[in-house]
Formats: C-alpha cells, structure tokens, sequence
C-alpha cells in the first residue's frame, strides 16, 4: 500500500490584514419611511440602525469585493499573486455558477488561486475563516483571502414593516496567513435546521421564474414581488440572545481565556439589542470593546463582522495585536465563533 506524504504547512495561522468597502449612498430611516408605517425613533428603539449604504448599479458584488481585497491585502503587505485561494461568502451574487470568487481571482491578479463561494448567511465570514485557517495549516495554500459581501438591498422587500429598515450593502475582508503562535482560535459552529423557517428567501427562484402569481406575493401595487428575505424577528431574537452567548462562551473555553483576556467584541451586526443582551450575558467587563457598526452600516449579513473589524482598527478603538472574539449567526440558522489575534 502507497504511503500518502504527510502535508506540511504552518504550525499556525493568522489574520494579516484587513480591508472594507461600503458603498457611496447613504439611506437614512426616512427613506424607509416612505414605504412602511414606522418611525425614525421605533427603527431606531428596535435595531439600532440610524443608516445604512445602499449599493449603486456599478457597485456589484464582484466590485466591492474586489475594493476590499485589495485594501486586505495591502493592509497585509503581501501582492496578489501570493493568495492562493479565495473565499466568497455570499447570499446576493445571483449569477449561480460560475462562483463569483474566481472572477474576484482574476481581477486581483492572483497566479490562478483556488477560488469559491460558500453560503452560510451571516455566519459566512467565520465558516470562511475556519477553512482559511485549515488550508494555511495544511499547507494548500500560504496565503488565503477571505471575503464577506452582500447587496442586500437586492433581497430587501421595502413593504415588509419586519425587515425593510434592516438590510445594508458592503463587502469586508481579510487575508489569512503562516504564524508561528496560534493566532485563530478553535472555532465552535454548527447549524440548527430544524429553525431553518425562521429565516428565509420568501419564494424560490423556480417559483419565480415560472411567474405563476397564484403562488408569489404581490406588492401594493399588485406586481409581483421579487424574492426577498424574511424572519420571524422574536423567534430569531430570543434564539440568538440566549444560545448565541452559550456558544461565544464556548469559544472562549475552547481557546484557553476568559472575559476578562479580551480587548474586543465582534459579534455580527444584526441588532443592537442582541450585541447589548449578549454583553450582559457574557459579563464582558468593562475595558471590552464592543462593535456597534450595525448603527451607520445596518446588518451586512456575511461582511458585517470584517467590516465591523476594518472600522475599530481604522477609527483607533480597537488595535493591532488585540484579542477579539468574534461570533456570527443567522439564515440555517448557523452560527460561528471563534477568538482572533486583531492584524
């Protein structure tokens, strides 16, 4: 029997750099306004949101990737050409095959990486990650590019009262890399799908496609609708208040530290009120950053987590070298939680 040479990579992994794009237009709560019954103080009381970025026709989702991998990678003080694979995580790319992440490949000017998408709604960053962290260890690749990008506003329906004030555009990422101490925690995910209905497309594409409006939703106009998403937002709250700080716990446990070892909080931005719950929960002191980018950037989805990271590095309130704790949970529903050493 032929012996399998054993893989010899980095005895660890880490993140290099990172890099973020939001797009130019800015939508604040009045827009919003104008198609549901609310108010600027109950979106605000609710989700915290006071902004969001809207992409415009040239921001495609290959675009703003390829705007914050570049700013990842510089910020990494690497070239293009040694990524040798490239991660999308995404939900909004509605071009089925090819993946967009072998476009994204080739516009950098990688040398031929290994390219492809992944969809884990917003735990996509930290789904990335892990297996970023795997194929720099196992050695497939010295240097990975892990992007989160989403045009939400794509799948946004602006009649929906639940959902319309909740969805932002953007792209994060970052480059993952050899380091000699460990840099990446053991990561603690999973996916509970027997709450898969709790957050959802509202039709399938092949429903849509045949047109039959019988079986789709209409607008208030009586036009059909274009697939969006929804949720059952107390569902989801209390699941992601309650076991989303059991399993940030667990990653604390499984990387050897306690609250009081971090200097950083990313959890994704999905609410407000989920990020203060889950503090409480957790008892992080004090000296404990805590990202609150959802505010100006509303919930991302899969680039929350890494744009959150690119803004704390970038304003001073967080800095290299620091310990986060970063957990992103959503759309399965699935979760992923990890501790990182900040670039």
């Amino acid at each position: 029997m032929a012996k399998i040479k054993p893989s010899k990579g980095a005895p660890h992994a880490r993140i290099l750099g990172v890099g973020g794009y939001r797009p130019t237009r800015v939508v604040p709560n009045e827009v919003i306004l104008e198609r549901i019954d609310s108010s600027d103080e109950w979106i605000r009381s609710r989700s915290g949101i006071e902004t969001r970025h809207w992409a415009g026709p040239e921001e495609t989702v290959a675009a703003m990737a390829i705007e914050a991998s570049g700013k990842a990678i510089a910020d990494a003080g690497i070239d293009a050409e040694q990524i040798g694979a490239v991660i999308v995580s995404t939900v909004s790319h509605f071009t089925q095959t090819p993946a967009v992440a072998t476009e994204i490949a080739d516009r950098l000017g990688t040398d031929k990486a290994a390219a492809f998408d992944i969809s884990a709604g917003c735990a996509g960053f930290g789904y990335g990650l892990t297996l970023a962290k795997g194929l720099v260890v196992e050695g497939s690749a010295d240097h990975v590019l892990v992007i989160g990008v989403e045009r939400l506003s794509d799948l946004t329906d602006l009649e929906d009262r639940a959902t319309a004030f909740l969805f932002g555009d953007g792209a994060g990422a970052v480059v993952v890399g050899p380091s000699t101490e460990p840099a990446i925690g053991p990561t603690v995910w999973g996916s509970e799908g027997d709450k898969s209905e709790t957050i959802k497309q509202t039709v399938p594409w092949d429903r849509f496609a045949l047109g039959d409006v019988s079986q789709l939703p209409l607008d208030s106009q009586g036009n059909i609708k274009f697939p969006a998403i929804t949720q059952e937002g107390q569902a989801v709250f209390r699941w992601a208040v309650f076991e989303m700080a059991k399993v940030a716990q667990q990653a604390l446990d499984a990387a050897g530290i306690t609250a009081d070892d971090l200097d950083v909080f990313i959890p994704h931005q999905a609410n407000v009120r989920i990020i203060d719950s889950m503090v409480k929960t957790l008892k992080l002191p004090e000296h404990v950053t805590v990202a609150r980018d959802i505010r100006t950037t509303g919930n991302t989805s899969a680039a929350s987590i890494p744009l959150a990271m690119e803004r704390l590095l970038a304003t001073g309130e967080a800095k290299s070298g620091d310990t986060a704790l970063v957990i992103g949970f959503g759309a399965g529903l699935v979760y992923a939680a990890t501790v990182v050493t900040l670039p």
